[in-house]
């Protein structure tokens, strides 16, 4: 910006953002003090470097006002997470499949899974057969993202929301 930039000649873009052209250093600060503006580097890679005159200041605001506004238009996609056991009766697993179909509602990814502890292990298929039953239970609100799947001592399921989620 302005005496920082250390190039002999530079292509100019005016203030009203006219092209005038390659011009020397000294010429493009002159015309930015006239109009009583700075004098940015837009493009320092090209050959010459692209200035601009510019209000350097008016710059940052708008260019920080974009990213703000990026960012808001941006959708966080969550992940809940629902525990069962092997035992876990079929009432209280429906208390859980409700909530879970809440969240999957709301866009929210849904992670059901089922801890073993010590000789629960054993009885795979009673978790397998588990897991599939509430992704039956979720098939109209949810997809299932990734498989039934052993990790140590659990087994887990990832389901994402199937239709577009409904705004809050």
């Amino acid at each position: 910006m302005n005496d920082a930039i250390r190039v002999p000649q530079v292509r100019l873009i005016g203030a009203n953002g006219e092209n005038v052209g390659v011009v020397s250093i000294e010429d493009a600060q002159r015309m930015a003090r006239e109009a009583e503006l700075d004098l940015v580097e837009v493009a320092p890679a090209a050959d010459p470097p692209v200035c601009r005159v510019m209000d350097f200041g008016k710059f940052v605001y708008e260019r920080a006002k974009k990213e703000r506004e990026a960012r808001k238009a941006q959708t966080k996609i969550e992940v809940k997470e629902i525990r069962l056991r092997p035992k876990t009766n079929e009432h209280h697993r429906d208390f859980k499949v409700r909530d879970a179909r809440r969240w999957l509602l709301d866009g929210n990814k849904v992670k059901v899974r089922i801890r073993f502890r010590g000789r629960e292990i054993d009885y795979l298929d009673i978790a397998l057969t588990d897991l599939k039953e509430v992704a039956e239970a979720l098939a109209d609100v949810g997809v299932v993202e990734q498989a039934p799947a052993l990790e140590g001592r659990t087994m887990l399921m990832v389901l994402a929301p199937g239709k577009a989620p409904k705004k809050k």
